[in-house]
């Protein structure tokens, strides 16, 4: 098996799942998990941006990555994402996350303080060094952490021999290249920005972490295997199709997370509940739009079950 095999494809982000009450439901983390394995993913990314773990308690973090590793059955790639805004609950995540037997842990920087560089290096060191055993992902997300994953910070980075890659959520394609470029075969650079998974793709990203795989893995999965095959003309349609649905659902009054879990109980009857405050919930208005995206996504599997896309 190739050095990180196991972490290359379609990986999508976990949604928070929650009870009537809005607290964690481990059955619905449960059954999200079974989706996934059903589905043929890779793995899966836990209690990451579409995990909402910025709005969650370190226990309730732990008790969904429990119940993900209960229900994996030995067919999924975890990745657990363990940053707090402090080193000592971070470093508790990452033991934990050790302890379950995850594949990766992962981080994002330090957010509100503009740190230095070596603060930051620092930061995920110590947060590595909880987890001795396990590889770890720096996870650049700048739009949203405010800080930017730098050259000379990965070349510090790449010290640390449990680094294997970066989950690249900025925006600029040619990121992924750079990172790539510097740190060559022996690193994974994951694809984040899901409008350009082909795109990131072809310029070097082995697989792809993103928060709207979730909602319509097959069709990620496809795009994934046209792009192996080098059947660029019709990846292209399907990354236009999968944009579409995209932006049909990131039009809806509330938050993007609760549309999506809204079409997932239409189209595969999971109750994962809404999102969490201050995250908008859905308005009535926006049910128009949850049907809408959610027959957009049956119709274009449709069409590639149809092999129709030529």
């Amino acid at each position: 098996m190739e050095k990180h095999d196991k972490y290359k494809g379609v990986i999508p982000a976990f949604y928070a799942c929650y009870d009537a009450e809005g607290e964690i439901s481990p059955k619905g983390v449960q059954a999200l998990t079974r989706y996934f394995v059903k589905k043929g993913v890779k793995g899966v990314y836990v209690n990451g941006s579409s995990g909402e773990c910025i709005y969650q308690s370190m226990e309730e973090r732990k008790i969904v990555l429990e119940n993900v590793m209960k229900s994996t059955e030995g067919k999924l790639t975890v990745i657990a994402h363990v940053a707090c805004n402090n080193t000592k609950d971070s470093m508790e995540l990452a033991e934990h996350a050790e302890s379950l037997g995850v594949d990766a842990i992962a981080a994002i920087p330090p957010i509100y303080f503009h740190l230095p560089e070596y603060a930051i290096a620092q930061y995920w060191n110590d947060i590595s060094s909880a987890a001795p055993n396990t590889d770890f992902v720096i996870y650049n997300i700048p739009q949203l952490a405010g800080v930017a994953l730098t050259q000379s910070l990965f070349d510090e980075m790449r010290k640390n021999p449990k680094v294997i890659g970066v989950k690249n959520s900025s925006m600029p394609v040619l990121d992924i290249q750079m990172f790539k470029q510097a740190a060559g075969e022996d690193y994974i650079i994951f694809n984040g920005p899901d409008e350009q998974f082909m795109s990131g793709r072809v310029i070097g990203a082995e697989g792809g972490i993103g928060g709207t795989y979730g909602v319509m893995p097959e069709l990620f999965l496809k795009l994934d295997e046209l792009i192996k095959a080098e059947e660029m003309n019709d990846a292209r349609k399907l990354q236009y199709a999968i944009n579409a649905i995209i932006y049909k659902m990131c039009s809806a009054h509330g938050n993007m997370y609760g549309v999506i879990k809204a079409i997932l109980k239409i189209n595969e009857n999971l109750e994962l509940g809404g999102v969490r405050k201050p995250l908008t919930s859905l308005i009535d208005s926006d049910m128009s739009i949850v049907e809408e995206a959610a027959q957009m996504i049956c119709d274009a599997k449709e069409k590639l079950f149809n092999y129709s896309l030529r």
